[in-house]
């Protein structure tokens, strides 16, 4: 379990993690090396997984998004094996989760238009052994992308 100095750094991490230890330092009223000694045990135990950068697909010239739906039409583990191999090698596929429910499997996919789009059904996912079912939902409009956890 977090402390409230945890997660009062992880909160001011999330908004910006390019802040200095020493601004991290102000705002969470910390010493400075307090702060770092906290960040660096946050890393070490993974809480921190790994920093990034936010880019605008857009505006980096990828136009279309697409959440797609993949079922399986056996769960050999072979099949699904495979199939997660796959989808970890294309850079296309920003998130893959394993559900319940309908799908088996729902990814998120970002290319840069509608023909890349039905290249990468046509040259990957339509080719994999063990695909039954492909459900493409393409995005219109994106409401809330989010990647802050609700820390409190």
């Amino acid at each position: 379990m977090l402390g409230i100095k945890d997660r009062n750094l992880l909160a001011e991490l999330q908004r910006d993690s390019r802040q200095t230890t020493q601004q991290l330092a102000e705002k969470t009223g910390m010493s400075p090396s307090a702060t770092w000694r906290r960040i660096k045990n946050l890393e070490d135990s993974g809480v921190i997984d790994r920093y990034a950068v936010i880019v605008n697909p857009r505006k980096a010239g990828f136009g279309l998004s697409s959440m797609v739906q993949v079922s399986l039409a056996r769960h050999e583990q072979a099949n699904v094996d495979n199939f997660v191999r796959e989808v970890l090698r294309h850079p296309e596929v920003l998130e893959c989760f394993a559900t319940s429910g309908e799908a088996d499997f729902h990814l998120r996919v970002v290319v840069e238009d509608i023909d890349a789009y039905n290249t990468f059904l046509d040259d990957f996912i339509f080719k994999l052994p063990g695909v039954s079912q492909v459900r493409s939902n393409i995005v219109l409009k994106e409401i809330k992308a989010d990647t802050a956890l609700p820390i409190k």
